[in-house]
């Protein structure tokens, strides 16, 4: 089963990504991963690509686009994967098509994970984390036990200076203004499967599963 999962910052798409994952065997892609995986390592795409980030600057399609095409190219692909982060833009969309259609395959599905901007403002503002530890919690969902307190190491809990109204709002902008064109392109391949994040993760992921049922996926 090859996937891409689309969905706005603090949607829940990385819960339902993990979920799939699980379910199908699949490989998670996540371009985030594949860039410091290369950057670690010093590739020559990790090179390239940390002259761009050195210099404050994008970093070329063309780039993004190799690392990739050699991320599936990685046994771990060969039973399935979904891909996270990527494509971003109709450019990237259509350089994904070239690189399937070299492997003689194609995209199954693309699942959009669908949250109220209220609720997803609601959840990302309230949320903490430590330093220290890494540990994630919610004021107003999941508390730590002592306020400002880490139940698992006693740091100090903060919140993230993009997690606060006026940078979500900035992020969920912007992933609406790229991500719009990506959802119709697919869409008018029927290849959307959506997933409502505004109730539970559960729901959530049960009506992915549904949708990819329907089209003979499982």
């Amino acid at each position: 089963m090859r996937l891409i999962i689309l969905g706005a910052p603090g949607s829940g798409k990385g819960t339902a990504c993990a979920v799939l994952k699980e379910t199908y065997g699949l490989a998670h892609i996540s371009t985030g991963d594949i860039f410091r995986e290369n950057i670690k390592n010093g590739t020559p795409l990790g090179q390239e690509a940390k002259s761009y980030i050195d210099q404050g600057a994008l970093v070329p399609d063309s780039v993004t686009i190799r690392m990739v095409e050699d991320r599936l190219s990685q046994d771990d692909c060969a039973k399935g994967f979904i891909l996270d982060g990527f494509p971003r833009t109709i450019a990237q969309a259509e350089a994904l098509d070239d690189i399937l259609t070299a492997k003689d395959t194609k995209l199954d599905a693309v699942i959009c994970v669908v949250t109220d901007d209220e609720l997803i403002m609601d959840r990302v503002t309230t949320r903490r984390v430590c330093p220290s530890c890494g540990a994630s919690y919610n004021v107003k969902y999941m508390p730590t036990k002592v306020e400002g307190v880490c139940d698992a190491c006693g740091g100090e809990v903060i919140q993230r200076s993009d997690d606060t109204a006026e940078t979500v709002q900035k992020r969920l902008d912007t992933y609406y203004a790229n991500t719009k064109p990506l959802i119709d392109f697919y869409a008018a391949r029927g290849l959307i499967v959506e997933g409502n994040n505004n109730v539970s993760s559960e729901e959530c992921v049960a009506q992915i599963e549904e949708g990819l049922k329907a089209k003979g996926l499982n």
